[in-house]
């Protein structure tokens, strides 16, 4: 077996792993008290409720987010960078996309976004292999 088979076997196998284990875990989560589930797959808790307006996919929101994986290792915060960061909702995550929009200005939400809803099989970094189900703090701050 080749070099190429053997990165593929292995990415076959943690892919599999990574799908198993978010299938467990989204489906305690869910059944927590105040855990909502949409149509799509995307589980919310509601943190704290805001008041502002709630943004649309057209717009550009600013956020302060913390992502984990399930096992609770950290991927990307702007929280530890200390920086809020901004995004065309347009051009995030499906997962990130329909949350956000679920959220008026000054709230502050936790998701968990299946993979279908996020980056599917692409590995994004040592912490965010294929098909990993994540977990994100969002607090949206305003829209720009």
């Amino acid at each position: 077996m080749g070099v190429a088979e053997l990165l593929l076997k292995r990415k076959k196998e943690l892919s599999e792993k990574n799908f198993n284990e978010g299938i467990i875990f989204r489906d305690e989560y869910k059944i927590k008290e105040g855990v909502i589930e949409t149509e799509s797959g995307l589980l919310y808790e509601v943190i704290t409720m805001g008041e502002g307006v709630k943004p649309s996919l057209s717009q550009t929101v600013l956020c302060h987010y913390h992502g984990t994986n399930i096992q609770g290792e950290v991927f990307d915060s702007s929280v530890q960078r200390k920086k809020p960061a901004a995004f065309p909702l347009e051009n995030v995550i499906k997962g990130w996309a329909e949350g956000v929009q679920l959220m008026p200005v000054g709230s502050k939400f936790r998701f968990v976004v299946k993979p279908e809803l996020g980056y599917k099989d692409r590995e994004i970094s040592k912490e965010l292999g294929p098909k990993s189900t994540m977990i994100f703090e969002v607090d949206l701050l305003g829209i720009l």
